[in-house]
């Protein structure tokens, strides 16, 4: 009955969900619509939020960021050290059970210890446990590596109990019961009972999830060859070389580059430990692969051949932030948003006991329109915290019902699955059906969770 259920999700999204930039644009008028019927705002308002400083170019500084995830990672894998360590645990899967297992376990765990490194690891390992496993279903496959990320949001990268750990993060929100000094520490979001027993549950659980979701020989689909073909690097022959293409090889630039990089990584370990951001992420990614392809010519060739695959998130970002405009676009007679309304009509229905879990349930809902940790934040957390605070819910749980809603509905969203898709080269409803099946497993232990604790 599963495997049945399985397929008919993975049916339903190859014959009905488009290619990710259509669905964005489909987005872009389901939001509009809301926002004009359910905010009373007029089209033109609707169209100036999508447009305005803080719609369709606000992400402007993310879209780098998301490029960089993608390019710096794929260079940075694509060094000897990093294809011989693949080949190494892709050959050890050796079945297609153990090639899911393991794809499953390690990206979840990379993803709770940091998203982005998580998000770009588990797609490069999949990819090459497809070289190497004979037999296994390749959707699947990248479906089970960017299944992991469902956990980013409680891990220890996770940006909202991060932010509200700082002084201020809380009073900027809820000024009205949050003074400036008052901060939510990680023992009582990431290292909670609560959080580690929904991560535990989803780390330990999802690879034999992804296990059972695994189709019977006439439904598997292998990877297309042509999609695993490995280009060769260029043959070189020293005693053609001019001075340009010598100094391109120098090690002695090579060597400053990489003391310059690395004496600021150690610093920034020295002062922030492991909260590590999105920028410092990319940093290392950076100087690792220059470190690890050993001149900065081969390096240069590994950055010109990973660029060649961020051009769906070029495309598409810009689209979800006139979205997000138009979800957190205020009706100025009103002061009431779009995402404003779904979140009260959740708090509107709920009791002390109910509270996180439908708050969770309504960050998911926002998250597809608003697939950003951040911007969820920005949205929810001035309607949500006071809301909590008066029914008496502990602000650490309020915040990590957003957060988890905010990682939930991802699995549906292609909006993050763009790197993972650009490196595998599928399309979103390649995978889709496989990630409803994490949504639901996810979901359900997630809201177990918020009741039980």
């Amino acid at each position: 009955m599963f495997k049945k259920f399985t397929n008919g999700c993975v049916y339903v999204m190859n014959k009905y969900l488009p290619d990710a930039f259509i669905f964005a644009i489909v987005l872009t008028i389901i939001t509009f619509i809301g926002g004009v019927t359910l905010t009373g705002q007029s089209p033109f308002q609707m169209l100036l939020h999508w447009a305005g400083p803080k719609g369709f170019f606000g992400l402007l500084s993310f879209t780098m960021q998301m490029v960089l995830v993608l390019v710096l990672g794929s260079a940075m894998a694509q060094a000897s050290v990093f294809k011989n360590f693949f080949k190494k645990v892709a050959r050890a899967a050796k079945t297609p059970v153990r090639g899911i297992m393991i794809t499953a376990f390690i990206s979840v765990v990379a993803c709770w210890i940091n998203w982005g490194f998580g998000l770009v690891i588990g797609a490069l390992l999949a990819k090459e446990i497809a070289r190497e496993v004979k037999g296994i279903d390749y959707r699947l496959l990248i479906a089970t590596a960017y299944s992991g990320f469902v956990v980013w949001h409680g891990g220890i990268s996770g940006s909202i109990p991060l932010q509200v750990a700082n002084e201020g993060a809380l009073a900027t929100v809820a000024p009205e019961i949050f003074d400036k000094a008052f901060i939510i520490p990680t023992s009582q979001t990431i290292f909670s009972p609560m959080n580690l027993f929904i991560s535990g549950i989803i780390i330990v659980g999802l690879p034999f999830v992804c296990k059972a979701m695994m189709p019977d020989k006439k439904h598997t689909i292998e990877v297309s060859p042509e999609l695993l073909i490995e280009k060769e690097g260029r043959k070189e022959d020293p005693s053609k070389f001019t001075p340009a293409d010598k100094m391109e090889r120098s090690k002695i630039l090579w060597l400053i580059t990489l003391a310059m990089g690395f004496a600021y990584i150690v610093y920034n370990f020295t002062k922030v430990g492991l909260n590590l951001s999105l920028d410092f992420v990319n940093f290392i990614f950076m100087y690792v692969g220059i470190l690890l392809h050993g001149s900065l010519r081969k390096y240069i060739d590994a950055i010109t051949d990973a660029a060649s695959s961020a051009g769906g998130i070029i495309l598409q970002f810009p689209f979800y932030a006139g979205i997000m405009g138009m979800m957190t676009g205020l009706n100025p007679e009103t002061n009431v948003s779009l995402a404003g309304v779904i979140s009260n009509a959740f708090v509107s229905i709920s009791t002390a006991r109910t509270f996180p879990l439908f708050t969770f349930w309504s960050a998911g809902i926002v998250n597809f329109f608003v697939p950003s940790g951040g911007g969820q934040w920005a949205v929810q957390a001035p309607i949500m915290m006071p809301a909590g605070d008066v029914l008496g819910v502990l602000p650490s749980k309020t915040a990590m019902a957003i957060a988890w809603g905010d990682a939930w509905t991802n699995m549906i969203q292609p909006f993050w699955a763009l790197p993972a898709l650009s490196i595998a080269g599928l399309s979103a409803r390649d995978i889709m059906g496989y990630c409803v099946i994490t949504l639901l497993f996810s979901g359900l232990i997630i809201s177990a969770g918020l009741l039980i604790f």
